[in-house]
């Protein structure tokens, strides 16, 4: 179609849309169907002896049975519809591959064109049929392409995790050929939908782009998704707003979504595509979800209700149906909105927006954006030895690291010589597509050689960076390169780098990125490439200072004035850099490198800087740098002085071989006034001289309250800020909250004297937080209350085992501004909801915030929320961990954000109900088929066997030194807030330092632990004769099996997952009753229990650390207990498999313990294969553990000591760990008969497992 002819059909239909919302038509297979057309008809005499079954092919029908493919246009235009899509959904060479046309000798290509010319002709002759009945009312064709069954954003091959079905290329041509046989037969619009893969359809867009450049015509496109009930696009995971970030280069008539969901279920991610998306919206949904015999039951009328429901909210201005809809839906859809006010287009303000299988948004509130710079062979020797020796599982954690360690892109390389490196990149990029935690972030494709960018650029699914392009090789090819990307739907770095080299001074780079910018803004029909301003990301080339050459010492200073001057000159580009080179010269001296990072960044950002790949390990926080370091460091980077390349050398020679700017510190900062040196400590987290320095600052103030609300909290300011700000970790803070209550501490005395005069502290606010009633687990709980203390919030610890009514009285008697609940175990979450309640009957107006591991913000919206609600001022709010607990505190106690947080809130947990809502309505699996698909054993064969003795063996006073050879330290981090893997996280680039500080730190006071023998280890451990006997195991007295000593009862998978052959349950990992060996004797089988504790005499450390005011080492003793508790559990286990027979011949390490490649599990009570905590009194009567360990349990079943282990041994080969997860209320009632207690008691026990609402 000429350009000036489809300028007069977008319009057209662009003016239609504005006017009204418009009609697509609906399923063409259910017409088909209803015509009673079979596979004898879509063969037709032509194809009578192809060898494959045709049926499902029904494009075919456009050739050999075209009179009822007329039929179903003219029904759907009957019904209203302005738009009808023509039979070709599956139309394409690649999608036609499935039915093996050429091997029966037909040709490909051929028949593709034949099936869409004839398509269009139809189409065309059934809209001018009706358009000119009806002038007014025109019809159009949209040229129906779907996203054939080959798939690029992920492997299909559970083996290889690369495996890709097919190419960019191969999907381009064959898109290429589908396109070209529509618009020379003269089609209105084409439609590429039902896209389930992202990465096929930018395909298919760059196809679509080719053709109308080779054959200088454009037609109007239209794009449609399909999305999962969670939201994300059903085969390559992208959430809706990534999606359109994914695509949105493209210039199309309309983005929308159908197939998969019928209009209920589809709302939610549909109000978000047309909350982002800058361009018409389109939906057709399916007539509902099938039912059990794959039919769509939605009536027309409910359909039309749920889609004029869009309509009514202004966010469609395309509808229709899809699977198991028909001309009876389209025309009440059409009735319903005739009517209804189409969506105006969503404007949205020009930013830099990226993204992997989430979105990125780069905003004028976003920090400074850190590009991963680990996975690059130019610059990580070990990423390129990984690389080399095809390690790629190893290579991927490298990129895993740096996303959990706070990387915003990853920046991926492969430049070197001896690799291929565009087979390497594709391969690598491939494979962290499938890595859900990588692949949440944007890549950028990072190489020197075009042909490497492009293998990059066809691999990734999301919107990617470039880097880079530049004029080097002047300016047609870099309008090319620049033209590519955008085809690509990236984003590109471009270098300050032309045809004459580098720019090295100010001037140069400015001119060049100047020249550049003006060459990519420029519309294409003006010889430019049309790139959006803010997908351009210009690179000055930060170069080395220092070097001894006196044209380099300026070089700073350039790359800092540049960049001001870009972003004036350049508006809406952004500036990027690698920030390393700068400090090239002082290669191998950490403590230089540090300092000048850090300055460096300092001066740059506040000149503009966006964004740089950068070593976040080697940057030091700006204002702890050394004074004299870092006047020397800016001496050079500013160039302020002849000699202070010099004057840095002889510095660097001074510090040369230490580890980093903080070792360059000493005990200068005693020199300084006494406000200073408190804030020094404070932020160092040094105690050692602040009794003195305390004294000193008391007797300078005229009252103790000065010296806290002076110098005490300006020091805690900062420290806020820089945690914050992400400069400081959890364990720094802890410890600057031990110098500041010991500075309060000493003051006390002083102070009591002083408030007879009337003088009172003030604080930000009071909290009052307590672990809840049968819990008692704090180590969370006490971070929090750290962290808040540190902000100047009064914290009321109750500490744990709090019953409701004891929290509500002090809650009331303090006029507290915040209650904060916190637990570890599930029946915590009733006592919370509890509490809830009656706070919102007694007419409390205070939070509510809701914290602890087994929380979660959905359990709390659905379960806790509604039960005290926001109308009299109060609320629930979930805080995920301590760092977010300040800033949640602080809004709710200002006056001017409380009201925008709490709506907020309340919105984001209406939300959440929606989405559990949904999952309540997944089917599950009734309780009798679960049982009838459960675990089959061979039990004639299966591998049985005999313990060394039956009964029980007590552990007393067991050695902590064999404990500690067990214990798994990934957690221990993990309580502190520190993200990583030991001994990996010692790497880390942003954390690494402070994880070796904190492991120290451990392992000192475990010393001590071990050496006073200060914690003491007791564990019981038993094997018992056992056999299934239905859904309960049967444990005997002894291996007479005669008498029945008590049951365990288990409880039964129900939800059916993808891929799921069985639903599992405990008990199917014992003999049945009755089962016999392959000589029919009875198979005798056994079962193990044991319990743990490594806490006895904590709590007792821990009171003696909080009276010394040593949070720090309080929480320490916690954590270090909680990890010899789960080290025991771990040594036991490997006992009881050599003691039970099975595990003789292991040879482990405990690398290899903690990640379980042995024989066997170890379940407990609570947990997900058996939720219920209810169960423990019979694992504690059956060993009588608390006799032989003095682990007691709480009213909740709660352990106490909280560092203490339980749970049962089974040694089935095919034992695994699961999720029982949800279930339907007829194994619950057969659950509640089996243990004889009343459903209504068994449903609060198992509420966060319940698949239905308890009456």
């Amino acid at each position: 179609m000429p350009l000036d002819a489809v300028k007069d059909q977008t319009d057209l239909l662009r003016s239609l849309m504005a006017e009204r919302v418009l009609l697509l038509d609906g399923a063409t297979g259910t017409q088909t169907q209803a015509l009673g057309i079979g596979e004898a008809e879509v063969r037709g005499e032509r194809f009578a002896e192809h060898h494959k079954d045709l049926k499902n092919f029904g494009d075919l029908l456009c050739i050999t049975k075209p009179e009822a493919v007329l039929t179903i246009h003219r029904r759907y235009l009957e019904a209203g519809s302005d738009i009808v899509e023509t039979n070709t959904f599956g139309a394409s060479p690649v999608g036609m591959l499935d039915f093996e046309f050429a091997e029966a000798g037909h040709d490909n290509l051929a028949l593709c064109r034949e099936i869409n010319t004839a398509a269009i002709r139809l189409a065309k002759q059934a809209c001018a049929e009706f358009t000119e009945k009806n002038p007014d009312k025109p019809r159009f064709v949209a040229g129906s392409i779907g996203p054939t069954s080959k798939q690029m954003a992920i492997s299909t091959q559970v083996e290889d995790a690369s495996f890709r079905g097919t190419t960019f290329d191969e999907m381009v041509q064959s898109y290429y050929v589908q396109t070209q046989a529509m618009v020379e037969a003269g089609v209105d619009i084409l439609l590429a939908e039902t896209a389930i893969d992202t990465l096929n359809l930018k395909a298919c867009l760059f196809a679509f782009k080719k053709y109308f450049e080779d054959a200088g015509v454009r037609v109007p496109v239209m794009v449609s998704g399909s999305f999962d009930k969670a939201g994300g696009t059903f085969v390559s995971g992208q959430t809706v707003e990534a999606f359109w970030n994914s695509l949105s280069h493209f210039p199309m008539l309309s983005i929308g979504m159908n197939c998969a969901l019928g209009p209920d279920v589809m709302r939610p991610h549909l109000e978000e595509l047309q909350r982002v998306a800058t361009v018409p919206i389109s939906c057709h949904p399916n007539a509902g979800l099938p039912n059990e015999m794959g039919q769509f039951d939605m009536t027309p009328a409910i359909m039309a209700k749920l889609v004029g429901d869009f309509a009514d909210q202004g966010w469609v201005n395309i509808v229709g149906g899809c699977c198991g809809s028909g001309p009876e839906h389209i025309a009440a859809i059409a009735a319903r909105v005739k009517d209804s006010k189409p969506h105006k287009r969503t404007v949205v303000p020009a930013r830099l927006r990226l993204s992997g299988t989430q979105p990125m948004e780069l905003r004028p509130d976003s920090t400074f954006l850190m590009i991963g710079e680990r996975t690059n062979v130019t610059g990580s020797k070990k990423f390129a030895r990984l690389i080399k020796e095809e390690n790629y599982d190893e290579a991927i954690e490298v990129a895993r690291e740096q996303v959990a360690n706070g990387a915003n892109i990853v920046d991926v390389n492969m430049d070197e010589g001896l690799l291929d490196s565009e087979a390497v990149m594709t391969k690598f990029l491939r494979l962290i597509a499938g890595e859900g935690d990588i692949a949440a972030v944007p890549v950028m494709i990072d190489s020197s050689k075009w042909s490497v960018l492009e293998a990059g650029l066809q691999a990734v699914q999301g919107k990617a960076i470039v880097n880079s392009i530049s004029l080097k090789d002047g300016e047609q090819e870099f309008l090319r390169r620049a033209g590519l990307c955008r085809s690509y739907g990236a984003a590109a770095v471009v270098m300050a780098f032309d045809e004459e080299g580098q720019a090295a001074d100010e001037d140069n780079k400015v001119r060049i990125c100047k020249r550049a910018y003006d060459l990519l803004t420029k519309p294409v029909e003006e010889g430019g490439a049309g790139f959006p301003a803010e997908d351009i990301i210009f690179d000055p080339n930060i170069l080395t200072v220092a070097t001894g050459i006196e044209e380099h010492n300026n070089y700073a200073v350039d790359f800092i004035n540049a960049t001001r001057r870009i972003k004036q000159e350049c508006p809406g580009a952004k500036v990027s850099g690698g920030v390393s080179n700068i400090s090239f010269s002082f290669r191998g001296n950490d403590v230089v490198r540090e300092a000048m990072h850090s300055a460096f960044l300092y001066h740059a950002i506040a000149a503009g800087l966006d964004m740089g790949i950068v070593n976040a390990g080697q940057l030091a926080v700006y204002d702890e740098i050394d004074p004299k370091l870092k006047e020397l460091v800016e001496d050079v980077l500013l160039n302020r002085r002849p000699d202070a390349t010099e004057r840095l050398v002889d510095f660097a020679e001074s510090v040369k071989g230490q580890g980093g700017a903080k070792a360059v510190e000493d005990e200068s900062w005693r020199q300084e006034p006494v406000e200073e040196r408190l804030k020094h400590a404070l932020i160092k987290g040094i105690v050692k001289y602040v009794e003195e320095d305390t004294e000193e600052a008391r007797q300078k103030y005229p009252k103790c309250l000065n010296v806290i609300e002076g110098p005490l909290m300006d020091g805690m300011s900062v420290v806020g800020d820089l945690f914050g700000a992400g400069k400081m970790f959890l364990p720094q803070v802890v410890k600057s909250a031990r110098v500041m209550k010991k500075s309060v501490a000493y003051l006390l005395p002083f102070m009591e004297a002083e408030k007879e005069e009337g003088d009172t502290s003030s604080t930000r606010g009071k909290v009052l937080m307590a672990t809840v009633k049968g819990d008692v687990h704090d180590i969370g709980k006490n971070i929090v209350g750290v962290v808040l203390g540190c902000n100047n919030f009064e914290v009321i610890d109750l500490g744990v085992m709090c019953s409701a009514e004891k929290i509500l009285e002090v809650a009331q008697q303090e006029q507290v501004d915040v209650v904060g609940l916190s637990g570890l175990i599930t029946p915590s979450l009733d006592e919370m909801v509890h509490v809830a309640r009656e706070m919102q009957r007694l007419g409390m107006k205070t939070p509510l915030l809701i914290g602890g591991a087994t929380t979660s913000a959905k359990h709390t919206a659905v379960k806790i929320a509604p039960h005290y609600n926001t109308d009299n001022g109060g609320g629930v709010v979930h805080v995920l961990d301590a760092s977010r607990s300040v800033g949640v505190v602080e809004k709710l106690l200002s006056a001017e954000a409380k009201s925008a947080f709490q709506a907020d809130n309340t919105k984001l947990q209406v939300d959440l109900v929606a989405s559990y809502n949904k999952r309540q309505q997944v089917s599950l699996v009734p309780y009798a088929q679960a049982k009838a698909k459960r675990l089959e054993t061979d039990w004639a064969t299966v591998d049985i066997p005999t313990p060394e003795f039956v009964g029980v063996r007590k552990l007393e006073d067991f050695p902590l030194t064999e404990l500690r050879e067990f214990i798994d330290w990934s957690p221990f981090f993990q309580t502190w807030e520190l993200r990583g893997k030991y001994p990996r996280i010692f790497e880390d680039e942003v954390v690494g330092v402070e994880a070796k500080k904190l492991f120290k730190d451990a392992n000192e006071l475990l010393d001590k632990v071990i050496a006073e023998s200060l914690l003491t280890a007791r564990g019981v451990y038993g094997f018992f004769p056992a056999n299934a006997d239905g859904e309960d195991i049967v444990i005997y007295s002894d291996n007479s099996r005669t008498t029945e000593r008590c049951r365990f009862h288990c409880l039964r998978q129900q939800w059916e997952r993808k891929g799921q052959t069985d639903f599992r349950s405990l008990v199917d990992y014992i003999a049945p009753i009755g089962s016999v060996d392959s000589k029919g004797e009875a198979r005798q089988d056994y079962l193990g229990a044991f319990a743990v504790t490594a806490g006895l005499g904590c709590d007792k450390l821990a009171a003696e650390f909080n009276a010394d005011h040593d949070d720090y080492n309080s929480i320490m003793i916690k954590a270090i207990a909680d990890r010899l508790a789960e080290a025991f559990a771990e040594c036991l286990h490997r006992r009881a498999r050599v003691e039970w027979g099975y595990g003789k011949d292991e040879s482990l390490s405990n690398e290899d313990l903690i990640k379980e490649r042995y024989r066997g599990i170890r379940p407990a009570p609570g947990y997900p294969s058996q939720p219920d905590h209810t169960e423990k009194p019979t694992l504690f009567n059956l060993l009588d553990a608390t006799a032989a360990t003095g682990i007691e349990l709480t009213e909740s079943y709660a352990m106490f000591p909280a560092a203490s282990v339980s749970g049962l041994y089974f040694a089935h080969p095919e034992a695994r760990y699961f999720a029982v997860d949800r279930l339907t209320r007829d194994q619950v009632e057969d659950y509640a008969k089996r243990k004889g207690m009343k459903l209504a008691e068994v449903e609060r026990w198992l509420s966060p497992n319940l698949g239905y609402d308890p009456q």
